[in-house]
């Protein structure tokens, strides 16, 4: 004979709680929704007709540090030079530049 089911019952959640969930979710979603920055330009279409993009180009021919030297000196050109080149344009393109060190990182190139 079968018993009865078990009824399994949870804490309360409280609001605190539910916005640090819906929080966490809208950052995961925001995450799944993210392209990588490989896979995308800012400000241009310049190399998109590339059949090889040039950084991709440089990764393979450069070592991992000297690589992550080129990203991290983009990123610091970029941020120095806003204010009085190009503004939002200049800091859109360091941002991306940090993403793709980012993901060199996070590739085990630390």
């Amino acid at each position: 004979m079968i018993g009865q089911p078990t009824i399994l019952t949870y804490p309360e959640v409280t609001d605190e709680e539910k916005e640090a969930m819906e929080e966490l979710a809208r950052q995961m979603e925001a995450m799944a929704d993210r392209a990588l920055a490989s896979d995308r330009q800012v400000g241009g279409e310049h190399y998109r007709a590339k059949s090889i993009q040039p950084w991709t180009a440089m990764e393979s021919w450069m070592t991992p540090e000297e690589f992550e030297g080129y990203l991290r000196g983009n990123v610091i050109k970029y941020i120095a030079r806003y204010k009085d080149k190009n503004g939002i344009e200049d800091v859109y393109k360091a941002r991306h530049y940090l993403e793709r060190l980012t993901e060199h990182l996070e590739r085990g190139n630390a």
